[in-house]
């Protein structure tokens, strides 16, 4: 909230413009209401070419959100990011803080499974083959 920025600018004795840049650079921050869950699918380069967009489609499809997007119910925000830095296990998702490598559609659906099991948007959701943990 603006006033919370402000607050924040004002404790640091600094102006509310570099307090809003940080808090809208980093994805850290948000300043919209984030999901309890919150799965954040890597496009950065290595990721993209090993087949990240259709990872993203498929958590997309599963979670029944675009990227950048909250249900409504703020159980679960779905990102898209640029670059995680772990570019060794791409495609890779993060679920939680927990990373997720070589993530195809039948490890996104093990992944996803307990936020969906929980009551997670998307009433189509099932899970396909299991296979690969997380790192």
């Amino acid at each position: 909230a603006p006033e919370t920025l402000e607050a924040v600018a004002l404790e640091l004795k600094m102006p509310p413009a570099h307090v809003t840049s940080v808090a809208t650079f980093y994805k850290s921050f948000s300043l919209a209401p984030r999901g309890r869950h919150i799965c954040t699918v890597c496009m950065g380069t290595a990721c993209h070419v090993r087949g990240g967009a259709t990872v993203l489609e498929h958590f997309e499809r599963k979670l029944g959100l675009r990227a950048g997007q909250t249900s409504p119910d703020r159980e679960v925000t779905l990102e898209r990011v640029n670059c995680l830095g772990a570019c060794a296990l791409a495609p890779l998702a993060v679920i939680d803080g927990r990373y997720h490598g070589q993530m195809n559609e039948s490890k996104a659906d093990k992944v996803l499974q307990p936020i969906l099991r929980a009551g997670g948007p998307a009433p189509d959701a099932g899970s396909g083959p299991e296979d690969g943990e997380a790192l």
